[in-house]
């Protein structure tokens, strides 16, 4: 289930010619559930009606601070109480200014100053007015009272001029909604998450691999960027995009992998091992092509280094996930895994299941954990289950503390 699903989401509109695009804004967070409140400056109206909205968010827009209706329940304070989260899409300069100084001459700026909900003010304007000083002076003050401000895009302004001043993405504006209502329960961990496959080369162009796609690896990694940690994400070869403000390295083969955990393993406080790691590496690699001839090959391998076991070895206090996809005996290897390797949590899954594979955008896993505790899941997509890992890394972490 999206963590929108249910929320009460307050979308302030301002009079910036951007009004348009919130929108689809409205009608994204209509699709995934939210119970979206409509809240428009007067100068808003200039752009675009409140009929449109209403119509997007199935409920009466706010406007005016004295209408009757609303003040019937001192209506700043009764929306401002209700929600979850208030995003301002598009937030202009002089908004952004008033609500900086905390000035509260509109019923949006009024339920800002009056809510205690997270603020993400998404700023749209000329690009010149947005690098002007006194703009980023107001930002600034802003995001030290804890206001969330999304980085304007970049491009051709409606103005003419071209430069940073577009309005967020709509994919961006919905990133921060859900890192804005997901419980920042992991925010002073230092998460070391690794993903996808390794490439283990037999000459220049041939190599032994797997399907993994990385999805899970990079679905825990927006998990706990959302929940408040500082992420390194170890990718190994994916076809996914980077996310955004999580350091991602990305490496090639098994023995990659393996420096680059090493190298940020005392930083970490969670490490979480999601990439499909070759077991085996060819004994030599040949420089260039093997040339096909009609002489049958015998290709040797030899073992790669266990990361998942190194890690374990050196735990220190750390929380150790591992995952096992397995297709014999899968609570037993889990079980067995857990135990080998000093985890704390195996996330076990039968990849001969319809709809756990590799490159699957779903899984259906079993948590292994403390003395025989299973914890089994049905099929789900990957970012559930990343949020159901989640969930129980916590009570581990909360389990640790002494009492």
């Amino acid at each position: 289930m999206s963590i929108i699903k249910g929320k009460n989401i307050i979308v302030g509109v301002t009079g910036g010619i951007a009004a348009y695009k919130s929108c689809e804004l409205v009608r994204e967070l209509v699709k995934k559930e939210a119970s979206v409140q409509v809240v428009m400056t007067k100068n808003a109206t200039e752009f675009i009606t409140p009929l449109t909205l209403q119509t997007l968010s199935g409920k009466k827009v706010a406007i005016n601070t004295f209408d009757l209706e609303w003040e019937s329940e001192i209506g700043h304070i009764s929306l401002a109480d209700s929600a979850d989260l208030i995003v301002v899409a598009p937030a202009t300069a002089s908004f952004i200014g008033k609500v900086s100084s905390g000035i509260a001459d509109s019923l949006l700026s009024t339920v800002i100053l009056a809510t205690r909900a997270p603020i993400i003010l998404c700023p749209a304007m000329n690009v010149n007015m947005y690098e002007n000083s006194v703009v980023q002076g107001n930002i600034e003050k802003l995001k030290d009272h804890g206001f969330i401000i999304i980085e304007p895009g970049e491009g051709d302004l409606a103005c003419g001029w071209e430069g940073r001043g577009r309005l967020p993405e709509i994919g961006d504006i919905l990133r921060e909604i859900k890192k804005g209502l997901t419980p920042h329960d992991m925010s002073k961990e230092k998460v070391l998450i690794t993903a996808g496959a390794t490439r283990e080369y037999i000459d220049s162009v041939r190599y032994i691999s797997n399907p993994s796609s990385g999805k899970m690896g990079y679905a825990l990694a927006r998990e706990a960027s959302n929940r408040g940690a500082e992420v390194v994400l170890i990718s190994g070869k994916t076809n996914l995009s980077p996310i955004p403000g999580i350091k991602t390295i990305n490496v090639d083969s098994s023995e990659d992998m393996y420096k680059a955990v090493m190298e940020f393993l005392d930083w970490s406080t969670i490490v979480i091992k999601a990439a499909a790691v070759g077991d085996y590496t060819p004994t030599s690699t040949q420089n260039g092509k093997i040339k096909k001839d009609d002489k049958d090959k015998i290709l040797e391998l030899k073992r790669t280094k266990d990361i998942l076991h190194d890690i374990g070895k050196k735990k220190n206090g750390r929380i150790i996930i591992g995952f096992a996809a397995e297709t014999d005996d899968l609570l037993k290897n889990a079980h067995d895994k857990l135990k080998r390797k000093n985890a704390d949590l195996i996330v076990a899954n039968d990849i001969s299941q319809l709809g756990a594979g590799f490159e699957e955008d779903t899984n259906i896993a079993h948590l292994v954990y403390g003395k025989n505790c299973i914890d089994e899941l049905p099929l789900m997509p990957k970012s559930v289950l990343a949020q159901k890992i989640f969930d129980k890394i916590y009570e581990i972490k909360i389990g640790r503390r002494p009492h």
